[in-house]
C-alpha cells in the first residue's frame, strides 16, 4: 500500500485489488487508516511472523483459468564435494523465491534424470574434482547427460555455474563439459557460463545477479502474481557462526597419536563447541581457518624487498601488507592466474612453457611440489605490494572430517590431522592449517571453526545395516564418528573396518580405542593392511581382495560401505578392487559389475568422502 502521511492513506492501489479482490483490498485500508507510522511497522513485522509460523497457508494468486497448464518451475540442480555448490545453489533458490518466481532445488544424486526432457529453465551448480572429475554426487547425473541415453533437449534453456581450483589443470572441466553437451542436445543457454575459483565470490554474486533476472524474463509472463509481505526487520534464524563468523573454540586436547620414529606427526585434537550453537552429525566436516606462520610471511617479504606495513586495499579493504600475507591470502597453494603474473613480470620462459597447453603434466608436477615462496625464489619478477596482493588468491579453510559423535562426545569435536612438515628446495615448508593446529596450547588457545555439513556422508538411516568403512591414515577420522555414533544409539548393524598405514607399532592410528571397540563388540570385524612392515608392500585394497567373498556376502545382504581419504590414488584402487571382487564372487562381466556398484551409489549404499 502507499502511504503519504501517518493516519492518511491513497485509494485502494491496483494491485492491492489484483491480489485481495476489491472488497478485501477496501477492508484493509478502512483497518489500517488512522494507525501511524510505528504502528504500521510493527504490523507489517506481525504479517510477516504469521507467515513464517503458517507454511501450510499458500500465497494469494491473481485468478487463471482452469484449464490453463501450470508452467514449469525454474529447477535448480547442484552437485558438490565441499558444500560451496550446494551453499550458492540453496542461495540462487532464495533469490529466485524472494523474486516470487518457482524454484525447485534438488542435489544431482537425488534428481530423475527422466525428468529432463520435460524441463524448461535448468541451472546446474556443480563442482570439478581432482583432475576434471565430478563430485561423488554427481556422477550418474554426468554419467546420464554425456551419455547415448541423454534426451534431446531443444525446449530447454539452461545455465551452468561451475566451481573449482585454478592450481588443477582442468579447471572446472565439469562445468565446461555440461554447458557443452547442453548446447549439443539443443538446449539454449540462458546465461553463458562462468566459472569459479576457491574465492568464488566475486564471479558467482555477479553472475547468480544475471541469470536470475534472466530468469525472471523467461518465467514473468506466465507467473501468477504472488503477495509476498518483507520483514522490515532482519531474520533472527540465521545462524550466528558460519563460514564468514567463525567460531572460536577452546582447545581442550592436543595430543600427538604416531609413536616416536614415526614418518608421518598426527594429532588428535579436541575442540570445544560450548557456547557456540553448532551442530553435527558424524560425516560432517569442520572448516578451520588459520592464519599463515610468520617465518614465511617475513620469507616473502624479504624475497620481494617489500615493507610489510605498506597499507594495500583491494576488495574496498585497506590493510598492512603483512596482515594481507597473514590473515587475507594464500601462500602455501599455487594458482593459475598467480604463475600467469609471475611469468609475465618477470619474462620466465620457463613458467610460460609450463602454464601452455604442452607443459600440462609439468604443471601439474610444479603444483605437487612448489608453494608460492618457491616459485618466488626462484623466478624472479619486480613485484609491488599491491600487484602481489591482487594476484594471490583469497584464503580459504581447510576442511576436516570430524572425528567423534557428538552423541558420545557432548559439544566437542574431535580432529585427526597429518601435520605437514617437509624440507624442499633447501627449506622447510608447512602446511598452514596443520602446523596452527599441531601447535596450539590446550586450555590456552582457541582455533577458528565452522560446521561444513555433509549430507552426502551419512550412516544408514536404519541401524540394522551392516557398515564396511575403508579409511587408511587420516582417513580413518569420520569412521571414529561412525562407531561412536552406532554405539551410541544401539544400532543392531554390524561394523567392518579396513584401516592402513605404513607401520603398525608407530602409525596404527586410535588402535586402543579399535581394540576395545572389538571387545564391547561396538566394532565387528578390523583389517589392517601396513604396507612398510613387509617386504612386499600390502595396502587396503589387498586386504579387500584377501576378504572378498565375506565382503561381497555384506554388499549382497544390504551392507553400506564408505570411503574416505585420497583422492588421486587410494579410492581408484579401491574402486578397482571392488569391481574385481565383485567380478570374482558375484559371478558379473566387468562391465555388469560396474553399474552394481553403480547402483548401489544410486541407493546411497556406496559412499565416499575423498579430497
Amino acid at each position: 500500500m502507499s502511504v503519504s502521511s501517518p493516519g492518511s492513506l491513497t485509494p485502494t492501489p491496483p494491485f492491492l485489488d489484483a491480489l485481495l479482490g476489491a472488497e478485501r483490498g477496501t477492508q484493509l485500508l478502512r483497518l489500517v487508516e488512522g494507525l501511524d507510522a510505528s504502528a504500521l511497522h510493527w504490523l507489517s513485522g506481525y504479517a510477516a511472523g504469521l507467515a513464517t509460523r503458517a507454511p501450510s497457508v499458500q500465497p494469494v494468486t491473481h485468478a487463471a483459468p482452469p484449464a490453463e497448464p501450470s508452467v514449469a518451475p525454474l529447477t535448480i540442480v547442484y552437485g558438490t564435494q565441499t558444500g560451496n555448490s550446494r551453499l550458492l545453489a540453496e542461495r540462487f533458490k532464495q533469490q529466485t523465491e524472494r523474486a516470487g518466481l518457482p524454484v525447485r532445488l534438488v542435489r544431482a544424486s537425488e534428481y530423475p534424470v527422466r525428468e529432463l526432457a520435460r524441463e524448461k529453465l535448468l541451472v546446474v551448480v556443480i563442482s570439478t574434482q581432482g583432475d576434471g572429475d565430478p563430485p561423488d554426487d554427481a556422477r550418474g547425473f554426468c554419467e546420464h547427460l554425456l551419455g547415448k541415453r541423454a534426451p534431446r533437449l531443444e525446449g530447454l534453456r539452461y545455465a551452468v555455474l561451475g566451481l573449482g581450483d585454478s592450481s588443477y589443470p582442468k579447471f572446472c572441466e565439469v562445468g565446461r563439459q555440461l554447458d557443452e553437451r547442453l548446447a549439443e542436445l539443443g538446449a539454449s543457454r540462458l546465461a553463458a557460463r562462468a566459472d569459479c575459483d576457491l574465492d568464488f565470490e566475486p564471479v558467482a554474486s555477479g553472475w547468480l545477479d544475471q541469470t536470475l533476472e534472466r530468469a525472471r524474463e523467461a518465467l514473468e509472463p506466465h507467473t501468477p502474481v504472488v503477495a509476498t509481505v518483507v520483514p522490515l526487520r532482519g531474520s533472527s534464524t540465521a545462524p550466528v557462526v558460519s563460514k564468514q563468523a567463525p567460531f572460536a573454540a577452546p582447545v581442550l586436547a592436543n595430543q600427538r597419536i604416531t609413536g616416536r620414529g614415526a614418518l608421518k606427526d598426527v594429532r588428535h585434537v579436541e575442540l570445544s563447541l560450548e557456547g557456540s550453537g553448532l551442530e553435527y552429525t558424524p560425516g560432517d566436516a569442520l572448516g578451520v581457518w588459520a592464519p599463515n606462520g610468520p617465518e614465511l610471511v617475513e620469507a616473502v617479504l624479504t624475497t620481494l624487498r617489500l615493507d610489510g606495513s605498506e597499507p594495500v586495499t583491494r576488495d574496498g579493504k585497506t590493510w598492512p601488507l603483512g596482515h594481507w600475507l597473514t590473515e587475507e591470502l594464500e601462500l602455501t597453494r599455487l594458482s593459475r592466474p598467480f604463475l600467469e603474473r609471475q611469468a609475465a613480470l618477470g619474462g620466465s620462459e620457463e613458467l610460460g612453457a609450463l602454464l601452455s597447453p604442452r607443459g600440462s603434466e609439468s604443471f601439474r608436477a610444479l603444483l605437487r611440489s612448489h608453494q608460492v615462496i618457491d616459485v618466488l625464489r626462484q623466478h624472479p619478477a619486480p613485484w609491488s605490494a599491491t600487484e602481489l596482493v591482487l594476484a594471490l588468491r583469497k584464503q580459504t579453510p581447510r576442511l576436516y572430517s570430524i572425528a567423534s559423535s557428538p552423541k558420545r562426545v557432548g559439544a566437542e569435536a574431535h580432529l585427526t590431522v597429518a601435520v605437514v612438515d617437509y624440507t624442499a628446495f633447501g627449506a622447510r615448508h608447512l602446511g598452514t592449517a596443520s602446523h596452527h593446529l599441531a601447535t596450539r596450547v590446550d586450555g590456552t588457545d582457541t582455533v577458528r571453526v565452522f560446521v561444513e555439513r555433509n549430507e552426502r556422508f551419512r550412516l544408514p538411516e536404519d541401524g540394522a545395516r551392516d557398515v564396511v568403512m575403508i579409511g587408511p591414515g587420516t582417513g580413518v577420522a569420520p569412521f571414529r564418528g561412525f562407531v561412536q555414533e552406532r554405539a551410541e544409539t544401539g544400532a543392531k548393524g554390524r561394523n567392518w573396518l579396513f584401516f592402513g598405514e605404513q607401520h603398525f607399532r608407530t602409525q596404527f592410528l586410535y588402535q586402543t580405542e579399535w581394540l576395545e571397540a572389538l571387545k564391547k563388540k561396538t566394532l565387528h570385524r578390523l583389517s589392517v593392511a601396513f604396507s612398510r612392515d613387509t617386504a612386499e608392500k600390502v595396502y587396503v585394497q589387498q586386504r579387500l581382495r584377501e576378504s572378498g567373498k565375506e565382503l561381497y556376502a555384506w554388499l549382497e545382504g544390504g551392507a553400506a560401505i564408505y570411503v574416505c581419504g585420497d583422492a588421486q590414488r587410494m579410492a581408484p584402487d579401491v574402486h578397482q578392487a571392488l569391481v574385481d571382487i565383485v567380478v570374482e564372487h558375484g559371478a558379473r562381466g566387468r562391465e555388469d559389475a560396474e553399474d552394481w556398484l553403480k547402483s548401489l551409489r544410486d541407493e546411497r549404499r556406496y559412499l565416499r568422502d575423498v579430497y
